[in-house]
């Protein structure tokens, strides 16, 4: 029987949202899994706090809302607790690169087994327009009607030198693109990382200016690190560069569950080390 994926919870989302685009994305690629004879059971979704989190609501599967910023040691947990799930963690912009950037990067520095997206509208929406670490210098919000006085991080560049496996970008009117990425990286054997460009109808409207920058890299992504450092540098969130989609860099790495648990065993068996570990640290 096919599942039902949309769920009857009364949709929040602003007219034109790009969280529209990443739900749709998402509601396809479960779709595709379920026609090639997949367990949905086995996918776990995990959420912080924001307009994206609503997502957990929206999409029929198994889903966690964390605390603010906390997305990703839930779905750390979530994953090495049962290496056998599909966890897949999405956040915020403010969520993941303010308050949990300390956990973004211990996850891609571990290569923790799970596919981050990260939903990069530039602002924090769901209380009315402040700025976040990819708004623009200058930005005017709530929080600062005179102008930010901050140079935006790059969380791709950020992304390289924390040791992330998966690395690429996408953008939310470029749907079967965004598809092809998460997919890749669902698929990738250790931490995958998607910043997606998500337009904010309400207090980030940028679908003109990303429109006018985007192109698409030409290929599925490069194994050089020194090769994929210019690329990421290209547009630094701040500038009227060009904007590169599409997988930075790709390289796979034993993960964290498999330096700490021997593989292959069986379920059982794993189950039975991690209760040994857990036991261990008493």
């Amino acid at each position: 029987m096919t599942r039902t994926l949309i769920t009857g919870a009364q949709n929040t989302w602003c007219p034109g949202c790009g969280n529209f685009a990443i739900q749709h994305t998402l509601k396809n690629l479960l779709s595709d899994r379920e026609r090639e004879g997949k367990s949905l059971d086995d996918v776990v979704l995990v959420s912080g706090i924001g307009c994206h989190a609503k997502i957990a609501d929206y999409l029929n599967i198994n889903s966690f809302y964390s605390l603010h910023g906390r997305a990703i040691p839930v779905a750390t947990g979530i994953k090495l607790a049962n290496p056998a799930l599909t966890v897949i963690c999405c956040v915020g912009d403010g969520d993941a690169y303010a308050e949990g950037l300390d956990h973004l990067i211990f996850a891609a520095k571990r290569n923790i087994d799970i596919t981050v997206i990260v939903h990069n509208n530039r602002v924090y929406g769901l209380t009315t327009g402040q700025y976040t670490p990819t708004s623009p210098m200058g930005f005017k919000g709530r929080s600062t009607p005179a102008g930010t006085a901050e140079y935006p991080l790059n969380p791709v560049e950020l992304m390289l030198a924390s040791g992330a496996g998966f690395i690429a970008r996408g953008y939310t009117r470029k749907m079967e693109m965004l598809k092809g990425l998460i997919r890749a990286g669902i698929a990738h054997k250790g931490f995958a990382f998607i910043d997606v460009l998500q337009i904010c109808a309400s207090f980030f409207p940028a679908t003109d200016y990303y429109d006018s920058h985007v192109y698409e890299l030409p290929s599925t992504g490069s194994e050089d690190f020194d090769s994929a450092c210019p690329l990421a540098r290209e547009w630094d969130y701040n500038s009227d560069a060009r904007i590169a989609l599409g997988t930075f860099f790709t390289r796979v790495s034993p993960t964290f569950d498999e330096r700490m648990i021997p593989v292959p065993i069986g379920k059982e068996e794993r189950e039975r080390a991690i209760r040994e570990l857990l036991d261990a640290r008493m």
